[in-house]
């Protein structure tokens, strides 16, 4: 009995340097920056409003992409993120609501909802997500978004894709910077999307009406 009476004083003082010694050597996580993307620039108002219906979707990515990182590919197949600052969601609901919105603002589809809800409509906007990073170019540095845009019919019947890719010059190598062109770039390629999706959505119910 003395000895084990002894033994608890060490255990406890071993436990103790252990916590301790825990505490100061796990580092602090430094707190990220969480970006938006920039707000849209303005977009003309469609002329026609068109009779169908969209749901815009979620487009599929890869595990690197579907994540609130912003990603960089430094050098060849490399892919990395910016230290100290993220999105604030993941890249592929980032360009969902891009596109969703560059719908609202052009007007045309004026009955549009997204996979947050379970409303049917006339057609369904979705795809993958190839690419949403910066790439470095030698010293320059470029955003790239790729994506290959399906547009499926209230059947699930694909009736048109296409791939869409972007290029934006970063101004310089700073997270501002680079997320400003991210910006940019998704303007671009949401009325790119938005167009070709009016123009192959207006020939398609044009040519199968939805009650026929």
């Amino acid at each position: 009995m003395r000895l084990f009476g002894q033994s608890v004083p060490r255990v406890l003082l071993a436990a103790a340097l252990l916590s301790l010694g825990a505490c100061s050597i796990l580092p602090e996580q430094a707190p990220s920056d969480v970006y938006r993307l920039p707000t849209a620039s303005t977009v003309s108002k469609g002329t026609s409003p068109v009779s169908w219906s969209l749901r815009v979707v979620r487009p599929k990515s890869s595990e690197a992409l579907d994540s609130p990182h912003i990603a960089v590919i430094p050098e060849g197949n490399v892919i990395s993120s910016y230290k100290g600052a993220r999105w604030s969601d993941p890249a592929p609901v980032l360009l969902r609501n891009r596109l969703t919105d560059a719908f609202y603002r052009d007007g045309r589809v004026q009955s549009i909802s997204t996979d947050d809800s379970n409303l049917q409509a006339d057609f369904e906007l979705g795809g993958e997500l190839q690419a949403f990073q910066s790439e470095y170019r030698g010293t320059a540095i470029e955003v790239v978004i790729r994506l290959d845009a399906r547009l499926a019919d209230d059947r699930q019947r694909i009736v048109a894709s296409r791939r869409f890719e972007v290029h934006q010059p970063v101004a310089d190598k700073q997270v501002p910077a680079v997320v400003s062109a991210f910006g940019q770039a998704s303007d671009t390629l949401a009325a790119q999307v938005l167009q070709w999706t009016v123009e192959q959505g207006e020939k398609r119910y044009t040519a199968a009406p939805k009650n026929q």
